[in-house]
């Protein structure tokens, strides 16, 4: 069996791709670079990750043209990253308009090409920071999507076995499968020591610290 994993490097999609292996895939990484702020730290990450996966391939596309876009501080430096503050009333400005839309479309057409049989990907609904291409609604409509513009005898399932999940539940699943955190990274802004004020660093922060566990990567504070 083949899968492809989406693999950005961070917490959520090293522990998927880790999941995908425990069930016997064969992992076929994929890696949209699209000018994010941490690029480079990501992609060294994610081709850490697969390498120790063994995965048969590593597909790094680029689709930068969201930096063309602009609408989100992950894209536009011009833009401050958002702290993360539970009393927001509105998505903060990391959402990528509709990104997970155009990197499941890249990983279905690389899905299709490999006759693969899985596309895994890492979202989550639980304490995210309210992207709405993360909801289930938008899951579902989208495995719709893969069933009516795909050939007829191909079959490619669209796993999500974090969406209904915390981030503490998956940092357990991860400790359990030995995911190595320390090649993983998480941060929105910095490459260097993680800033530990994004949205994505609290969460991942306060994983770790539920289960009373160091987070292995360096923190500014």
């Amino acid at each position: 069996m083949k899968a492809v994993c989406l693999l950005s490097g961070g917490m959520d999609s090293s522990t998927l791709a880790y999941l995908a292996k425990s069930r016997g895939y064969d992992i076929l990484a994929l890696h949209l670079n699209y000018e994010q702020r941490t690029q480079n730290k990501e992609r060294m990450c994610a081709k850490k990750i697969a390498g120790l996966l063994g995965a048969q391939e590593f597909v790094e596309v680029d689709v930068g043209y969201f930096s063309t876009f602009g609408a989100s501080s992950l894209t536009d430096k011009k833009i401050t990253v958002d702290r993360f503050d539970p009393a927001r009333a509105h998505l903060p400005n990391t959402y990528v308009p509709f990104r997970n839309a155009n990197l499941l479309s890249i990983a279905t057409s690389f899905a299709e090409s490999k006759s693969a049989q899985a596309i895994f990907i890492g979202v989550q609904a639980l304490d995210y920071s309210g992207y709405p291409d993360c909801r289930p609604q938008f899951i579902e409509a989208f495995q719709r999507v893969i069933d009516l513009g795909t050939q007829d005898h191909t079959n490619i399932e669209l796993v999500t076995p974090f969406i209904h999940l915390t981030k503490t539940d998956i940092l357990r699943e991860g400790l359990r499968l030995h995911v190595p955190y320390e090649h993983t990274w998480s941060c929105y802004q910095n490459e260097r020591k993680a800033c530990g004020k994004c949205g994505s660093c609290h969460f991942r922060r306060e994983a770790f610290q539920s289960l009373g566990i160091a987070d292995p990567i360096p923190y500014e504070a």
